[in-house]
């Protein structure tokens, strides 16, 4: 390697600060690639806490360590190890993981967090009426459900039986034998929609039509109570439910009652068989989870450890016994379960839709009305594709021509080109986003630069000395010939300590090579500032 001391490279203007200038001058520089104080200096003080070795705290020592790391990157990428199938997946997922904080706004999480944890302390109970859309697509399907979903309501208001009504005329098939009573439930047991009526619906009153994944819906507040917490139970099941399954269930019941473990009852005998293993213990639950019959005999166990007489649910015959209550904890407590639950729900779409309103705002959006006309004028079918060249949407200097409209139309079932502009839109104005991350977000580019280059590192590692060692029989063997008096016994006798210290070998080798391969030019007058920096 030909290392020169240079003096500083650049001149900043008057009107940059000293250290600013420091900030953003090269270091080194590998051949034509530079690396600047700024990105040195992150390195090492991000590593200056877990340097236990005080040669490595050393400033111009640990910079001798960095420059063997920026050659072998180098080497790597001369290699065109990034071009391998394998690193591309390897890096595009965690692209993808890297930016998905950036694809949520903080302010919409932290108010649904807070508001999922308020309505975490109220249980509701409601009954609803559903009208399904077979085809939510056609406009002519959902218009005729809401039509029908309003005519229910006006028979609820002028005093007919929800109950019945719900029987005779909801399409959950659940409401022939429940009338519509869908039991207590809180926050996350239903979808988002859903939620928001039934808590923002006063007892006793019901909601005007609203609109979920499954139709339309009215419901109609019964009851609102304290929450009752989560509970952990175990269960014995016995799936006749009719009289000999309840022969069976009485007879387990005596042997607990008589002294028999109940955990080794539901061993033996219990018919879930998804439990019965573990003593039939369930997953912890909540309002809404269970069917109701299970629910109402787990609230009436006043104390750990009681156990409940047989009880009838349409899976069969059951006893259970309450191994430990949850009630809901403090926010600080309940904060970081709940904003998981909240980014895996249906609701975590308010926050996509307030970063898409915020892009809308920062990038420069146009849409070439006259480019999208055609759209409206001709069936997909009738349109010429390979004239459909002009710009029909520009995203800052991003043009997209017709032609990528064309192709997303093509796969949708809803043709109606209002709706669909807007979402073709949206989707080019994320990946665009995306794009320009590097160029918005310096964190976000160092972070990706960092694992690129780990990537890669590792990649010219396992070629160049990993599978090397292990591959390379007779190279092994002449190491081992020519270090023998370093160890005890012949070369089996100690191999895994020759095949370490072979790849030490090797990495050694492999430096020396590249170090007479490209030429590091470092700047001694950075260097200077950089010592005096840290030794003050």
């Amino acid at each position: 390697m030909r290392k020169h001391f240079l003096p500083l490279l650049f001149i900043f203007s008057l009107i940059s600060s000293t250290s600013l200038g420091q900030e953003n001058t090269e270091l080194f520089r590998i051949d034509n690639h530079s690396v600047s104080v700024a990105e040195f200096k992150k390195e090492y003080e991000k590593n200056l806490g877990i340097m236990v070795d005080e040669d490595a705290r050393d400033v111009e020592k640990y910079l001798d360590l960095y420059i063997n790391y920026k050659l072998k990157v180098q080497n790597a990428y001369d290699l065109r190890l990034d071009t391998i199938a394998s690193y591309k997946k390897e890096l595009e997922g965690y692209k993808k993981q890297l930016i998905t904080p950036y694809l949520q706004d903080d302010a919409t999480i932290n108010a649904l967090v807070k508001e999922a944890y308020e309505r975490s302390k109220i249980e509701v109970r409601a009954s609803h009426i559903l009208i399904r859309f077979t085809n939510k697509e056609k406009q002519k399907d959902t218009t005729a459900a809401y039509a029908k979903i309003i005519a229910v309501k006006k028979r609820v208001l002028a005093g007919e039986d929800f109950g019945k009504l719900a029987r005779e005329l909801s399409d959950d098939p659940s409401a022939k034998t429940n009338r519509g009573d869908l039991g207590y439930f809180s926050t996350f047991r239903m979808v988002y929609p859903f939620e928001e009526k039934a808590y923002n619906t006063n007892l006793g009153e019901v909601s005007e039509p609203f609109e979920t994944r499954y139709g339309y819906h009215i419901l109609y507040v019964t009851d609102k109570r304290p929450s009752q917490g989560e509970f952990e139970v175990a269960h014995i099941l016995a799936k006749d439910r009719t009289i000999v399954g309840k022969v069976r269930i009485d007879s387990l019941y005596q042997q607990i009652k008589n002294g028999s473990s109940f955990e080794e009852v539901a061993k033996r005998y219990s018919q879930d068989v998804g439990t019965a293993s573990n003593g039939g213990k369930l997953p912890r639950f909540g309002a809404g989870s269970m069917v109701t019959e299970f629910e109402n005999a787990v609230l009436a166990l006043d104390s750990v450890n009681a156990i409940s007489v047989p009880i009838k649910t349409k899976y069969g015959w059951h006893i259970i016994k309450l191994l430990q209550k949850f009630p809901v904890g403090s926010f600080a407590e309940e904060k970081k379960n709940i904003e998981t639950k909240v980014k895996r729900s249906d609701r975590i779409k308010l926050s996509r839709e307030a970063v898409l309103q915020k892009l809308n705002r920062e990038y420069k959006i146009t849409i070439n009305s006259k480019a999208l006309q055609p759209f409206y004028d001709y069936k997909l079918e009738n349109l010429n594709e390979q004239e459909l060249e002009s710009t029909l949407l520009t995203i800052a200097s991003k043009k997209i021509p017709q032609k990528d409209f064309y192709d997303f139309l093509k796969y949708r079932r809803n043709r109606n080109v209002d709706e669909a502009i807007v979402q073709f839109k949206n989707k080019e104005l994320v990946t665009y986003f995306k794009e320009d991350l590097v160029n918005r977000e310096p964190e976000f580019k160092n972070t990706l630069s960092q694992y690129k280059e780990g990537l890669l590192l590792f990649a010219l590692m396992q070629q160049k000395v990993w599978q090397k060692s292990a591959s390379d029989t007779i190279g092994l063997r002449k190491y081992f010939v020519k270090n023998k008096s370093k160890y005890i016994g012949e070369l089996e006798d100690n191999k895994g300590k020759i095949i370490s210290d072979y790849q030490q070998e090797l990495e050694r080798e492999l430096l020396v090579e590249l170090k007479n391969k490209y030429t590091v030019h470092v700047s001694n007058e950075e260097l200077q500032k950089l010592k005096k920096t840290y030794t003050n």
